[in-house]
């Protein structure tokens, strides 16, 4: 399950790319289900294509552009049913408007998401899959609505005694009401440079780094237009970015440790999928006692959200004093060509069709244990 309405849509696509082209036919027969930026649900008249991220992305945004096409709509059966989903074609009517059309019942064993942002992974897909009672690949529904809001992110980090960075949240309408004095307040309380995020977001979209007033308030208003809630961090003092990769339910297990060397001052959204300078150092150049700090905060973060399955723990190092901060988790990471999850484990020793198996695998077992609990007191 791929695209979605956010603004992730496209890195949405490249991830589904890379998953359908190392799933294991022998063992699998994947189903595209394919969610339009208009929110459209569509049974694919193909899968995506396994290109470079930068190519599908750009193929993503002329398709977004285009009107919705016609074709096999997709509904999830929201209830326990032998038929997970509904696919209806409408083009074998004469007279759609009249409503005659195929139906045809499919009954999935797994769903697997690969939906980046808000409406994917922020815990809404998962609740309507709850509702089905289907198994699905990674975080539940807490986990993926924590692991979304980096302000609650934030606080549930705190309250498992995680290292964190200094924080401030702004919510939009406070901020239009006296941009001044708030910019004020938090210049004193942060200090310059500070990097300014949409709350609820991935992939760097919306992120800036402020070095002035100036450059605070335009940053603000950008993370205003992706977002209610904006969340403003202190900058670490000369951050190296080490990402560390989480698998597992009950008893996770951490890949080691890479760094990311952005090829612009920081790991940006163009950095990430359009500029192939940004290089990836796996595993990182860390003593191993550092190393395996990382590993150990990587699987707190992850149990402290109650997370499942899978995800990519981030880091800010400061080069100065030698200060680790858990920066966040995403419990839906990118899957991509370039991406950092499925190379850490690579480098741990599970090539990319053997993760997959795992994910899937963690699925069942996660929702078969669901399947134990009592649903009425008589």
């Amino acid at each position: 399950m791929y695209g979605g309405r956010s603004s992730e849509h496209e890195v949405s696509l490249a991830s589904a790319a890379a998953v359908f082209a190392n799933l294991d036919r022998a063992r699998y027969e994947p189903v595209p289900i394919r969610i339009e930026k208009d929110g459209r649900w569509a049974l694919a008249d193909r899968a995506p294509i396994a290109v470079s991220a930068a190519e599908v992305i750009e193929h993503a945004r002329l398709e977004a552009a285009r009107p919705a096409r016609s074709g096999r709509e997709v509904h999830l059966v929201a209830r326990p049913s032998a038929e997970t989903i509904l696919s209806i074609d409408r083009r074998t009517a004469e007279r759609p408007d009249e409503g005659h059309a195929v139906v045809t019942g499919l009954n999935l064993d797994a769903i697997f998401p690969v939906l980046h942002g808000p409406f994917g992974e922020d815990g809404t897909i998962q609740g309507l899959l709850e509702l089905a009672n289907v198994p699905y690949v990674g975080a539940g529904v807490l986990a993926s609505a924590v692991g979304m809001d980096k302000a609650l992110m934030k606080v549930v980090f705190a309250g498992a005694g995680l290292p964190i960075c200094p924080y401030r949240v702004v919510l939009r309408h406070e901020w239009q009401q006296r941009p001044q004095a708030m910019a004020a307040e938090i210049e004193a309380a942060l200090g310059y440079p500070m990097f300014v995020k949409p709350a609820n977001l991935g992939s760097s979209v919306g992120i800036s780094k402020a070095k002035t007033r100036g450059d605070l308030i335009e940053a603000v208003e950008l993370a205003g237009e992706f977002d209610r809630k904006i969340v403003i961090e202190a900058a670490v003092r000369e951050a190296r970015e080490i990402e560390c990769g989480v698998l597992g339910n009950d008893v996770p297990q951490a890949s080691v440790p890479g760094e990311v060397v952005p090829s612009r001052e920081f790991y940006d959204y163009e950095a990430k999928y359009l500029d192939a300078a940004s290089t990836v150092i796996i595993p990182a150049d860390l003593e191993p006692a550092i190393a395996a700090e990382v590993q150990r905060l990587s699987i707190g973060a992850f149990q402290a959200i109650d997370c499942a399955g899978m995800a990519r723990v981030d880091f800010l190092l400061s080069k100065a004093d030698g200060a680790i901060f858990v920066n966040e988790v995403n419990t839906i990471p990118g899957f991509t060509t370039i991406s950092m999850y499925s190379k850490l484990w690579g480098a741990s020793g599970v090539t990319y069709p053997v993760l997959l198996d795992r994910l899937i695998a963690l699925a069942l077992e996660r929702h078969a244990e669901k399947q134990q609990l009592r649903t009425s007191v008589t």
